[in-house]
């Protein structure tokens, strides 16, 4: 019986904002993977270790949760004006099979970096010390984000003081901006029904609330005391309850069907990634999953979210998108949980802490658009070298 050899390839693992993946330079993947189709979503699978039955990845570079089992591919741009491409993918952790629907906004923030250890960027646009702008074709959902990267005599600056709840270690801070973010739907909307609130039938559940829109990532935001929760929640408090998970996946699908994303709910199953579902509340006491108290005091509002059937231990940095799109909304449920009116940004708690983003939201013509959502995250190489993988093509 014939086995496939274990290949090497140049590969680099990554932090990036509460996310880790193994990061790849196009032309380094074997020829048969270097375009879209299943040999190359095979070698990711492998690379990541999926899928694992055991719900493990012991036998591959992923860590069994939705915010480490990731891959990142990129390439110089081929597009006018930006620096490189970024294609990211989101590896089912139990199921062969790979998302490309949508962006880790995580990991943008190592993509600058990772682009200019690499030699991805023109050496002329990378100062020697201060801040390298980047511009980054994001592939998968065809929009541009601008990273602005410190630079300390020539090398990428990783260590610093710039805290990030979720993260343990401060690091050097990595501003993104997210030009805009909106998906343009029918009529430029960026809420996909046409309106800032919806009522959601979900049969055999309830009908909700709900504001649906695509920023960032498509999101699913719905009323915490409408689903029986606080918006305090922690990972614990919903993981290990299979009920609770199965009903907010069955929300997420009659979500994704109305906002045009699938056209059943059975088709959600192979659309892990996207939409995300996502509640609200207003600010509240509560304990971090550090034991860090966050007081009502210190935040406009609190949010949860779920990622690949499970509630993401901080926040989706495309999720993060969402909400300070959504925040400067007037009338949105994330805009009331943060009390309403104009805002420009918000601090939210989430499961690890808290975190502040910004937007720039304006009403033309009677409908919403967003120019850019700012958020700050940080980044470091974890481990360069290269990755084995058992791969015949």
């Amino acid at each position: 019986m014939a086995h496939a050899p274990q290949i090497r390839i140049p590969a680099t693992y990554m932090r990036g904002g509460t996310s880790k993946g193994v990061f790849f330079v196009l032309d380094d993947l074997p020829e048969v993977a270097r375009v879209p189709g299943p040999a190359r979503d095979r070698l990711l699978l492998r690379v990541i270790g999926s899928p694992d039955p055991y719900g493990k990845q012991t036998d591959g570079m992923g860590a069994a949760t939705s915010s480490t089992s990731k891959t990142v591919i990129l390439s110089p741009s081929t597009r006018p004006d930006h620096d490189v491409d970024y294609l990211f993918g989101q590896v089912s952790i139990d199921k062969p099979f790979v998302d490309w629907t949508g962006n880790c906004g995580n990991l943008s923030a190592a993509v600058g970096p990772f682009a200019i250890r690499n030699g991805l960027i023109d050496p002329s646009r990378v100062p020697r010390d201060g801040i390298a702008v980047v511009r980054i074709w994001q592939a998968n959902i065809g929009k541009t984000i601008i990273s602005h990267v410190p630079m300390t005599a020539g090398e990428v600056q990783e260590t610093g003081d710039f805290e990030l709840d979720g993260v343990t270690f401060p690091a050097a801070e990595v501003r993104l901006e997210f030009m805009d973010p909106a998906e343009e739907g029918d009529g430029g909307s960026m809420f996909p029904t046409g309106n800032l609130v919806d009522m959601l039938n979900v049969p055999g559940i309830g009908t909700f609330k709900a504001t649906m829109i695509n920023s960032g990532i498509p999101t699913i935001f719905l009323e915490a005391d409408a689903i029986g929760y606080r918006g305090t929640e922690l990972q614990d408090d919903i993981n290990g309850d299979a009920a609770a998970l199965a009903r907010l996946e069955t929300i997420r699908a009659h979500g994704a069907v109305r906002m045009g994303l699938i056209n059943s709910v059975d088709e959600a199953a192979q659309r892990q990634h996207t939409p995300k579902v996502a509640w609200v509340s207003g600010p509240r006491d509560y304990v971090s999953s550090s034991g860090k108290a966050i007081g009502t005091g210190d935040v406009d509002l609190l949010v949860r979210a779920m990622s690949m059937g499970k509630l993401h231990h901080a926040m989706m940095g495309t999720a993060s998108v969402a909400i300070a799109t959504a925040a400067g909304v007037p009338g949105t449920l994330v805009n009331l949980a943060a009390g309403g009116g104009e805002r420009e940004s918000v601090c939210f708690g989430h499961p690890s802490g808290t975190l502040r983003v910004g937007s720039q939201a304006s009403e033309v013509g009677g409908q919403w658009t967003v120019t850019k959502a700012i958020m700050s995250r940080s980044a470091r190489v974890l481990m360069q070298g290269w990755v084995h993988v058992p791969f015949d093509g």
